[in-house]
């Protein structure tokens, strides 16, 4: 890389340099690494002959040496004891759990919960989702408190996170047609998701994240006592079922999910979501459908 035209930077330049020409040079420097000033007298590092560039130079400077340091006193060190402990604190504070952590926590505090409204309480005041920190509002639940039929879907959307309920955007509207095409209506079943915060741009939960939230779910299940669980969609059933498969292998087979000492019954079938995109694929929803009115 050649300098700028009309510019030079072996010799002195012998006409004023122009502000432009200035700017390119500065531009050139830039470009070539050399961003930075380490002195403040310019200085010729070509006149130096074979000597490298920065051999005289030392750092720190006698004039910039730091001063000896002084003896501590026991109040000050004492003072600066309470001061880190402190910013140590408010670091803990500000900073989301572990996954690891966020579960032994989450767990504790779900068993303690003995009703609904005790772990929704528990869950406004857990921290141990990152989730929680971009979100609107806490979707904990829709439907009844009590239900056969439970549906555990992925994450809240934008209208979710607005509303503070799961499943009320335009997938919730075609889950309610769903259901109602089977017979059942919003107060015969309980619809909530493996997380409870809508996670940024719609995107699918984290494992760490729905690991976070995954003691509360449990919690719900037993609170809840259904007889069928559904999972929604490919996330959900993954989450549900603690499998690895794709929702088109995954959909229309039962199983079981263990909620305290009780096994509960358990079907994944495709996201209302999906089925929007993909109408052709509401024939095998449809068959999913059957199955679960069948077993209720």
């Amino acid at each position: 890389m050649h300098p700028p035209n009309n510019t030079s930077i072996l010799m002195p330049m012998t006409k004023q340099a122009s502000r432009e020409e200035m700017l390119a040079l500065l531009d050139w420097f830039q470009a070539m690494g050399a961003d930075a000033a380490v002195d403040e007298a310019s200085r010729d590092w070509l006149a130096r002959g074979s000597t490298p560039p920065g051999a005289d130079y030392a750092w720190p400077r006698r004039d910039d040496a730091p001063a000896p340091p002084q003896p501590e006193s026991a109040q000050s060190r004492r003072i600066l004891a309470q001061s880190q402990t402190s910013e140590i604190e408010r670091a803990r504070a500000a900073t989301p759990l572990g996954a690891s952590e966020a579960e032994i926590g989450a767990r504790r505090i779900a068993r303690q919960a003995g009703s609904l409204e005790a772990l929704e309480a528990a869950l406004k005041d857990f921290n141990g989702c990152g989730l929680k920190a971009t979100a609107t509002k806490l979707c904990f639940y829709r439907g009844a408190p009590a239900a056969d039929l439970m549906i555990v879907g992925e994450a809240p959307g934008r209208d979710e996170d607005l509303a503070g309920k799961p499943f009320v955007g335009r997938a919730g509207q075609l889950l309610d047609k769903m259901l109602a095409a089977i017979g059942l209506s919003e107060s015969d079943v309980h619809i909530t998701n493996i997380v409870y915060w809508r996670p940024p741009g719609n995107r699918t939960p984290t494992p760490q994240e729905a690991l976070a939230c995954r003691p509360f779910l449990e919690r719900q299940i037993e609170l809840v006592t259904p007889k069928i669980l559904v999972a929604v969609g490919g996330a959900a059933a993954k989450e549900l079922f603690g499998v690895t498969e794709g929702i088109m292998r995954l959909r229309g087979k039962w199983r079981e999910v263990a909620a305290g000492e009780r096994k509960i019954p358990a079907i994944a079938t495709l996201h209302p979501a999906y089925l929007l995109r993909t109408p052709a694929a509401k024939q095998l929803a449809w068959q999913d459908l059957l199955q679960i009115r069948s077993k209720l």
